[in-house]
């Protein structure tokens, strides 16, 4: 019998390679799968993760919004850290200065635009991201004066303006010195004669009394008014009129934080008494008249409202609105808003280091901190079961947080 030994050599390399192929299997799977841990591990390593003792900050700039875990403590650091740069006549909200003490805390930033003050014959150019003609002027560093009249105009004609952003017109009040029965004051006007100057500042006049010059007199810049009185005893007092103060209500801010919309100022009144006099001394007066020197100019404050981050959390555990203010007021005070912390520690710790001191412990540093556990068994680490456990406790001792507050306030405790 005759044996092919070709035929042969080929059977048993098939067979052999048939008997190599399942140890394949397993080192090809091995490869891939160190190839997919390799990619998910150059992703990871670039994804941002939540440093421990971070804050979330949401930045709105530029027209976008950005949200960012940091340790850094104040406004103006962060700003500085991302790059983010503040350029003539942006305004930041709130301040620079401003301590970021809570998650999902917001940092507004408005970016100046081109304005133009005209006052007169000056022309002020300049950029400026406030709203109202009054906070343009001031941020630009233009005077002007509560008495003046300022209106906010686009502009219309490029060529004529020399501007292509908001015009700010200033008109003037013209300073006259009023004398007031012998007290000299300066007064800013827009009455063209004195007779629209007395009716204006609504001078009143009694018997024997006089008004110079006449009534049809020009108003001049500088000008002397004299208010005459004879036979009888005048005296003038000069008080301040308090600075009217407006709150806005702002949810673009962090609640707790606010931001000076406008300046305000104070203002000033003289007022003149007519004294009746016996033997030389004054036994009675009468209030002649009250002219405002010096108008007062309203404060506008944007107060945040966004009760996103741990702050949130009160109406979560139930707090009322009207309650934020004084809870809030006491919780920092206390804790600074940390729920970590025990008392003594002048820091935040990422976790419980100290939550079974006899000491306080937790946001509102309850005394000890494990009595918390009547809200929930999470006490040492969940800021909603101890506000909870808080407010329970402001409404059991003192009737409602802002007895709570008030009982603060006096001993600075509670």
């Amino acid at each position: 019998m005759k044996i092919n030994q070709k035929n042969i050599m080929l059977d048993a390399e098939s067979e052999v390679s048939e008997i190599n192929k399942p140890f394949l299997y397993p080192i090809v799977l091995l490869i891939l799968c160190l190839i997919g841990f390799l990619i998910f591990w150059i992703y990871s390593s670039k994804t941002i993760t939540n440093p421990v003792n971070s804050k979330i900050v949401i930045i709105n700039h530029d027209g976008q919004t950005v949200y960012i875990p940091t340790r850094i403590s104040t406004v103006g650091g962060i700003l500085s850290n991302l790059n983010i740069k503040i350029n003539e006549g942006d305004v930041v909200a709130p301040s620079i200065n401003t301590q970021i003490n809570q998650d999902d805390f917001r940092i507004n930033v408005y970016r100046g635009r081109p304005v133009e003050i005209v006052n007169g014959v000056n022309r002020t150019y300049s950029y400026s991201a406030s709203v109202t003609p009054r906070s343009i002027a001031a941020q630009v560093g233009v005077k002007v004066y509560p008495e003046d009249y300022l209106k906010i105009l686009p502009s219309t004609n490029f060529l004529t303006d020399s501007s292509i952003g908001e015009r700010i017109v200033v008109d003037s009040a013209t300073p006259v010195n009023l004398n007031i029965y012998g007290t000299p004051t300066v007064v800013r006007t827009h009455a063209k004669t004195v007779d629209e100057f007395q009716k204006q500042e609504k001078i009143k006049l009694g018997k024997g009394d006089s008004i110079m010059p006449l009534g049809k007199t020009p108003i001049t810049e500088g000008m002397a008014i004299f208010l005459v009185h004879k036979g009888t005893n005048i005296t003038n007092v000069t008080q301040t009129i308090a600075m009217p103060v407006q709150t806005i209500q702002d949810s673009s801010l962090a609640y707790g934080t606010s931001a000076i919309t406008q300046k305000g100022s104070p203002g000033s009144e003289t007022i003149t008494y007519l004294n009746q006099l016996q033997n030389g001394k004054v036994i009675s007066q009468t209030v002649l008249q009250s002219i405002v020197t010096v108008q007062p100019v309203t404060e506008i404050i944007s107060q945040g409202t966004s009760l996103s981050g741990i702050k949130g959390d009160m109406s979560l555990a139930g707090i009322a609105p009207q309650d934020y203010q004084y809870a809030d007021y006491i919780i920092s005070h206390e804790s600074g808003w940390c729920p970590t912390k025990a008392q003594g520690e002048h820091y935040c710790p990422a976790v419980p280091d100290n939550s079974g001191t006899s000491n306080g412990y937790g946001l509102c540093q309850a005394t000890p901190g494990y009595k918390m556990v009547s809200a929930g068994s999470d006490w040492a680490t969940n800021p909603i079961t101890q506000l909870r456990w808080c407010s329970g406790y402001a409404t059991s001792r003192y009737g409602g947080w802002y007895n709570a507050y008030t009982h603060w306030i006096n001993n600075g405790n509670w």
